[in-house]
């Protein structure tokens, strides 16, 4: 949530800045709201100041032996009119912070401008695509002879949803353990594992609610719950409501869990396969930090999401989004693509993002400034480290064989129990 301070005393600089996302702010209408919030709180404390004094009033009457009737009669007038105003400036803060939950992060100065995924600004690659001597298969043609289902999904769940099973589904497993370790043992994460449901105020906080609530998949039950649609939300939340201690910072997590996604805006999008599916698994690597150093947070957790995809000797590149594509929580993001032979481009397969105070806001998570010895909001930052069953289809892809096979990285081998080839049943 952006501070509601910075809204009330400079609207049009927060109406520009969120004009680079292509996001039209409603400046008459925060104006007016605010306006009348304004007349309202002197009203109340208007009030409040006359009560009070009145109450004194009383007071003295009493110790002087007077008839405080009258003075408790306009008391009592004076409490029923605070307690009306008050239930009205409690309406209309309601109203705008409705109107503050509807907009997204300021960005950083940095971001790119841009309306859509074409203006991305490309920042470095590594690896060369691989030359075939045949052409190559998409991952479902691959898998239909190595153990990935889409029909037998279909029956139990429907689309987008897939059953692996044989060595296909333990290279899956082993991927995940994989990128666990490698976060764990050379980044210093420390490992999580959370719950995958949660309720409404753990989306809320990260931002997923209420702005995006037919994207998420909510369970029927007193009370409710939604499943998640990334390990960052019960990560993150992990410091809601919480006052961390300096020396404690950076907090550093990494989960591994699935993801449970609606993709209500993605109708017809990437409906072959396992891109983009309602199920997927996900390591998820978060960071809570000190304002003044979560931009240098940033660039070392895409360093970490690449070390992924380096052990995997996959090429990908990295490429810095734009305003327009941007995500409504973050101030900044970096996309890590894995090249797809059969697509014959670059596609995503993590997401590293700053979201600054955006959903520490929301979560009220803070830290203890030493300098200050104030509760300050803390940054937090999420990044996919990476998307398991994205970097499986690169696996397949790229270590194909003429003959249907698909070989075993050297990272994943000792996974694998040894294994180094994934062989048609």
């Amino acid at each position: 949530m952006i501070d509601p301070k910075l809204l009330r005393s400079d609207l049009p600089g927060v109406a520009k800045a969120l004009a680079r996302r292509g996001f039209e702010l409603d400046v008459a209408a925060f104006a007016a709201a605010e306006d009348e919030r304004k007349g309202v709180q002197i009203e109340a404390d208007r009030l409040r100041a006359e009560r009070n004094a009145n109450a004194k009033a009383v007071g003295f009457a009493k110790a002087k032996g007077q008839d405080a009737a009258s003075l408790l009669a306009a008391g009592e007038a004076l409490g029923s009119s605070l307690q009306e105003i008050e239930k009205r400036l409690e309406i209309i803060q309601a109203r705008i912070t409705d109107l503050q939950l509807g907009l997204p992060n300021i960005l950083d100065a940095s971001v790119p401008d841009g309306r859509d995924e074409s203006a991305n600004v490309e920042v470095r690659r590594w690896g060369v695509p691989r030359e075939f001597a045949f052409t190559p298969k998409d991952h479902v043609a691959l898998g239909e002879r190595l153990g990935m289902d889409f029909e037998a999904a279909g029956r139990i769940s429907g689309a987008r949803f897939v059953v692996m099973s044989g060595k296909l589904a333990k290279l899956h497993r082993s991927l995940a353990q994989f990128m666990l370790d490698l976060h764990v043992q050379d980044h210093g994460y420390t490992e999580a594992y959370v719950p995958y449901l949660v309720h409404a105020a753990a989306l809320f906080g990260t931002g997923q609610l209420p702005k995006f609530e037919q994207d998420q998949f909510a369970v029927r039950g007193d009370p409710g719950f939604y499943l998640i649609p990334t390990a960052e939300v019960p990560l993150t939340n992990l410091v809601r409501e919480q006052i961390v201690a300096p020396e404690k910072l950076p907090l550093k997590f990494a989960a591994h869990s699935p993801c449970f996604r609606s993709e209500a805006g993605a109708a017809g999008k990437d409906t072959r396969g396992m891109i983009r599916q309602h199920q997927f698994d996900k390591v998820e690597m978060v960071q809570i930090v000190r304002p003044d150093t979560s931009y240098a947070t940033l660039e070392e957790m895409v360093r970490h999401a690449e070390d992924v995809l380096k052990a995997l000797e996959l090429p990908y590149r990295v490429v810095s989004l734009c305003a327009g594509d941007t995500g409504s929580s973050s101030a900044k993001t970096y996309d890590l693509e894995v090249w797809l032979p059969s697509q014959k481009r670059f596609r995503e397969i993590s997401s590293c993002s700053n979201c600054e105070t955006f959903q520490a806001r929301r979560l009220q998570a803070r830290w203890r400034n030493p300098e200050t010895g104030k509760p300050e909001l803390v940054h937090t930052l999420n990044g996919s480290g990476v998307a398991v069953g994205r970097a499986l289809v690169a696996v397949m892809e790229n270590y194909q064989r003429e003959d249907g096979t698909v070989a075993v990285p050297r990272a994943l081998v000792p996974y694998m129990g040894g294994t180094d080839l994934l062989q048609p049943a």
